[in-house]
Order: structure tokens, then C-alpha cells, then sequence
């Protein structure tokens, strides 16, 4: 017997209940931001000029870092998922590796190697007058450098679950490789690709360690959202609160907003 679309699942008892304690493990924290959060002051707070800066910054800079992340990711996911090569494995480590380092510890990363003296930077600077560390760009560097393996997988996987008798037709029929990947596999990978895009912004927009490690906490030039809640939480912890709450509104409010663009995205992928 087969089971219609859309038709539910009963779960065990069991399995129900621990379910729902997950639910609560993920929301009791927000909740209690929710519960601490000074409602009186919210305008006030929002409205400050350092807070609309930094949320200014925040979003020039992760929207930034989502670019280079797909530009760079999407070749290194084809890479990984279509090319086999002696050291795949060793490679694909490496390309996600900043995932589970601390972010700290990729900051320092960072710094050594496209800092002023750096094994890189040095070069940078001596050539082309370009200094990344304690600048805008390098609060781009840095949320790309710990962002893009969460696009990488996501788009590596969809890459491996692709049915790829279509993208054979198509050159058969006389389609050049650059053709079928843009009007063939970029379509079919589409939901993949634009789920492992938003989790990729989502980490830049809330990137901290290696941004104050390799960029600083400059206000207007580096002090993002998460630099700023920091700073805030030391000195007033209302304020940081506030901040907080904001940036969880903007990502929830994306992320909610992007779901059905998710999910017909998959549907018309494997219909």
C-alpha cells in the first residue's frame, strides 16, 4: 500500500515526546530573550545611530560574503562531487574544515596568511596596495572563509543525487558543457542551491570569532551586528537584548520568507 502526498506519519509516543522536548531545547532560549527584552526602549535602541550602522554593515557585508560563497562554492562543490581525483578526500576536509574550527582560530588563520605581513598579504600589499585586515573587505574575507562549506555541502550532496540522464541527453542532442550546466543542472540543483545560499548568509550575517580576530571591531568599517551585541553586553545589556532580538527577527523573517521558495523549488526539480 502506497502512502499519498502529503499524507501524515504517526510517530510513536516515544519518539513524539522527545521530539518536543528538541522543539523546547530550541525555543525556551529565545523565549527568554523574548521575556528580558526591554519592549519600552525597543524604538529607542533601534533607533540609535551605531545600530543602524552596524545593521547596515551586517547586511552589505553578508549579503557580500553570500556572493563570493556562491561564486566560489558552486565550482568547488561540482568539483568534489563530479571529479574524482587522487586526494578527494584530503581536499574536501580541508574545503570545510572552517566549519568546525573555532571561529577564533580561523581568524588567526586569516591574519597570517592575507595580513599586512602575512605569507600572502605581504604581497597583496607590496603589488597591489591592498591591506584586508581592519577593513570592510576583511569582514567580507572572513564571513566568506567560514560560510562557504555550508554551501559547498548542501550543494555538493544535491550534485550526487542528481539524475544525470538529463544532462547526458542534452549533449547527445548537442548541448556544449557550459550549456547544459547553465540551462540543466543549475535548474535541477536550484532548491539545493538556494537553501545552502541562505545558510550560508545566515552564518555570515552572525559571524563573530574570526571577524574580530582578523578585522577588528571598528565602528562603521567593521563593527557588525554580532561585534556590536558583544560590545553592548559589557556595557549595556539592554541594549544588547535589543540587538539580539533584531538580529533574530531578520534572519527568521528570511528564513520563513524563503521556504516556499524552497520547497516548489524541490517540487518542480523531481517532477
Amino acid at each position: 500500500m502506497t502512502r499519498r502526498r502529503g499524507q501524515r506519519t504517526p510517530l510513536p509516543p516515544p519518539v513524539f515526546a522527545v521530539a518536543m522536548v528538541a522543539i523546547a531545547f530550541f525555543a525556551l532560549p529565545f523565549i527568554g530573550l523574548l521575556w528580558r527584552a526591554p519592549w519600552g526602549s525597543m524604538l529607542d535602541v533601534v533607533g540609535q545611530e551605531s545600530v543602524r550602522t552596524a545593521l547596515w554593515l551586517s547586511l552589505r557585508t553578508s549579503f557580500a560574503a553570500t556572493f563570493f560563497a556562491v561564486m566560489l562554492g558552486v565550482p568547488l562543490a561540482w568539483l568534489l562531487a563530479r571529479v574524482p581525483f587522487t586526494g578527494s578526500s584530503a581536499v574536501r576536509a580541508l574545503c570545510i574544515l572552517s566549519m568546525v574550527l573555532p571561529p577564533v582560530v580561523g581568524g588567526v588563520a586569516l591574519f597570517f596568511s592575507f595580513g599586512r605581513r602575512g605569507l600572502f598579504g605581504q604581497y597583496l600589499d607590496r603589488w597591489f596596495d591592498i591591506q584586508l585586515p581592519f577593513t570592510t573587505w576583511g569582514v567580507v574575507v572572513a564571513q566568506t572563509f567560514v560560510s562557504m562549506p555550508f554551501l559547498v555541502i548542501t550543494v555538493e550532496a544535491a550534485l550526487r543525487q542528481m539524475d544525470r540522464r538529463y544532462e547526458d541527453a542534452a549533449r547527445t542532442l548537442g548541448a556544449s558543457r557550459w550549456h547544459v550546466f547553465r540551462r540543466v543542472t543549475v535548474p535541477a540543483i536550484q532548491p539545493a542551491l538556494i537553501a545552502g545560499a541562505v545558510l550560508a548568509w545566515a552564518r555570515a550575517l552572525g559571524e563573530f570569532g574570526a571577524t574580530i580576530t582578523f578585522a577588528g571591531n571598528f565602528p562603521g568599517t567593521t563593527q557588525t551586528m554580532p561585534l556590536a551585541t558583544y560590545l553592548a553586553l559589557e556595557t549595556d545589556p539592554q541594549e544588547a537584548l535589543v540587538i539580539s532580538l533584531l538580529l533574530i527577527a531578520v534572519s527568521f523573517a528570511v528564513l520563513i520568507g524563503l521556504r516556499d521558495r524552497w520547497l516548489n523549488g524541490a517540487r518542480a526539480a523531481f517532477t
